[in-house]
């Protein structure tokens, strides 16, 4: 395949995801900014980067994979990053930040003749590992074509609404995963206080209308309590916070919300931040000791 591909953190979901761009064909360079992290794909053809001008340089697509909107404003912010970027590429952004951030590059980037899709996913690494991650976009159709064969390459790409509603359907992804954690934590506890084996209630509801994957999945964790971080609780309280910030801009109220924010922010400041973010059930395990 002829277009050359940029990609930008390479951390817990970046690796994975690069790696299946590598494995469909495409040319890769890679960089982050603890290169070692990055190492690991030249087995898989990639070039390896150390710095900003020089990953983006001559590239056809751009991606990052960062972990919040200060990363996301140091690269794309930075003069290196937009004085290299090849007039007519495309930079998709798949990290998870504000859409009030997604619209700010998509319309600087615009002037500049570079499209830009804004394009944060869902299915953690497992998603990340088996190329099946929900990706939901936002940007325009004729940008989204152009970027659809590199997308499919990582998961399920939906184009959702204009630039910004990538991120607006990732946030509301993670009220949905955010409350439903919670939820399957509360139920498992239950269980074990009352003396219900929460093994067998995850079989027993296996099928049924509480079923899900996180049900199946991190309950399992909780269980087992096996909190190795796939999805870290830091991050899910970071896209907590936006959450609230970005109902706040529209007046509108979301208390369940609020109330699992609060207790993802109890849980990091009690020194869980790097764990899971299926340790919530160890705020739910707190309260139940007072």
């Amino acid at each position: 395949m002829s277009k050359k591909i940029g990609f930008i953190g390479i951390g817990l979901m970046g690796l994975p995801m690069a790696k299946n761009i590598l494995k469909s064909g495409f040319n890769l360079k890679a960089f982050n900014r603890s290169q070692n992290k990055a190492e690991p794909l030249r087995e898989f053809g990639a070039e390896i980067t150390t710095s900003i001008d020089e990953v983006v340089k001559d590239c056809d697509v751009v991606i990052t994979m960062l972990t919040d909107d200060m990363a996301i404003n140091e690269v794309m912010g930075s003069p290196n990053f937009l004085e290299n970027l090849k007039s007519s590429s495309t930079v998709i952004d798949m990290s998870s930040v504000k859409p009030t951030t997604a619209t700010k590059y998509g319309n600087n980037l615009k002037s500049k003749n570079i499209k830009y899709l804004d394009a944060p996913v869902s299915g953690g690494t497992i998603g990340a590992e088996e190329a099946s991650l929900a990706i939901m976009v936002g940007g325009e159709q004729d940008a989204f074509n152009k970027a659809f064969d590199v997308l499919k390459t990582m998961g399920n790409p939906t184009l959702v609404g204009p630039v910004g509603s990538g991120q607006v359907s990732k946030l509301a992804n993670q009220i949905i995963v955010g409350l439903t954690i919670g939820a399957v934590a509360e139920a498992i506890t239950l269980c074990e206080k009352s003396g219900a084996n929460p093994d067998k209630m995850i079989k027993a509801l296996s099928g049924g209308w509480a079923d899900s994957k996180i049900l199946q999945t991190h309950g399992k964790r909780m269980i087992d309590k096996d909190f190795t971080p796939k999805g870290r609780t830091s991050v899910h309280l970071k896209d907590m916070n936006n959450i609230l910030e970005c109902a706040n801009s529209h007046n509108t109220h979301l208390p369940i919300s609020n109330l699992v924010k609060e207790m993802y922010k109890t849980l990091v400041e009690n020194g869980h931040g790097e764990t899971d973010h299926s340790s919530l059930y160890k705020e739910i395990e707190r309260m139940n000791k007072k």
